[in-house]
């Protein structure tokens, strides 16, 4: 990095957290050890006076308590879920926001109730354009106080697979995670999952706030209106192999046979393969696939045997996917530090 991270960026970094890569080998995410990010401060919710307000414009607005979801019929997603500003401090110049490395994911199992069902129920107006999600979260960015917030178009919202979750593995959701209501959007990136859900608004117009209008947008320049960010690109993460030296993380491997492991995921679409290189991306190998469980929108795994002679090396991993997409080799740079999904890349001592 071209400059040490401000007390700022440390106060966003103690109040959220990453996976720890070595918990790609778990299938699932344990709640504790997936990624979080909260915007703002987390709203302290009484469950037995909570309403999800379903409104705008519809033809029969609606008000329903936890009870009432739960007693509906449910859906469980299992999906992987990515922060779009993964690998941030890996770009040059270097991005002023939360100083993510590699390690803003999880796959979690979701249960909740289907929101198509709900917008169908309450009957969304032929004038409607978008849905709006706002979360009980709020505070001041960009010079604006607001409540967190983000529409999706009719098509994204209608998805059968969108979900409105009030539990996660198996468990309520944490007061971290949104409790008691959060949207998910299976293969978007995290900003779009609206958190700690308590009003859903139909539209005539497009939704101009500042978490659609400035913030998660493409841009080169603070002028520019950019490309909002939306699908999760495809990647592929490395388990670090071996053991770690405590400061600064560096792994150390035995010679031998080194099983080399991870996962992979796309949202544009399926996890065509993933290749291995051992000398710094100039050669590649294809590694193996390992059967996925938890359905299109669960990551997957991946496997290669090394067999490691002492040396010093950088173990590099790259996924595709069915619509063609390859990781980069090096990172995109854009205004905000969104969507790095360049090869990650792993150094290692290997010793007798």
């Amino acid at each position: 990095m071209s400059e040490g991270i401000s007390v700022e960026e440390l106060q966003l970094a103690a109040r959220n957290h990453g996976m720890p890569l070595e918990a790609l080998r778990f299938d699932v995410t344990p709640v504790g050890l997936h990624y979080l990010l909260i915007h703002y401060d987390i709203p302290v919710v009484d469950p037995e006076t909570w309403t999800l307000e379903i409104d705008g414009l519809v033809e029969k607005p609606l008000s329903l308590s936890l009870e009432d979801l739960r007693s509906r019929p449910s859906l469980e997603v299992v999906s992987t879920m990515e922060c779009a500003g993964n690998g941030r401090v890996h770009i040059e110049p270097r991005v002023v926001s939360q100083p993510w490395l590699l390690e803003a994911v999880g796959n979690a199992r979701w249960k909740g109730v289907a929101l198509a069902p709900l917008l169908e129920e309450a009957g969304l107006r032929d004038d409607a354009v978008e849905v709006l999600f706002e979360g009980l979260d709020r505070g001041v960015e960009g010079g604006e106080e607001q409540f967190y917030a983000r529409s999706l178009s009719l098509s994204e919202a209608r998805r059968d697979d969108v979900l409105l979750a009030y539990e996660v593995n198996d468990v309520p959701l944490p007061p971290q995670h949104g409790f008691p209501l959060r949207l998910l959007v299976p293969g978007w990136y995290g900003m779009t999952s609206v958190k700690w859900l308590a009003r859903i608004t139909a539209l005539d117009t497009p939704f101009d706030g500042y978490y659609q209008r400035r913030s998660y947008r493409l841009r080169q320049q603070e002028d520019e209106v950019g490309e909002p960010v939306s699908w999760i690109q495809v990647r592929a993460l490395m388990a670090p192999p071996g053991i770690p030296e405590y400061l600064s993380r560096a792994r150390i491997v035995s010679a031998g046979e080194c099983m080399l492991e991870g996962r992979a995921w796309s949202g544009e679409a399926e996890i065509d393969g993933v290749e291995v290189s051992v000398d710094g991306g100039q050669t590649w190998a294809g590694a193996e696939l390992v059967q996925r469980s938890g359905g299109r929108w669960a990551w997957r795994g991946w496997r290669f045997a090394w067999n490691a002679e002492p040396g010093e090396y950088e173990l590099c991993c790259r996924a595709r996917d069915d619509a063609g997409n390859v990781q980069p080799l090096e990172p995109p740079w854009n205004l905000g530090g969104y969507v790095n999904n360049a090869v990650h890349r792993v150094s290692v001592t290997v010793v007798e």
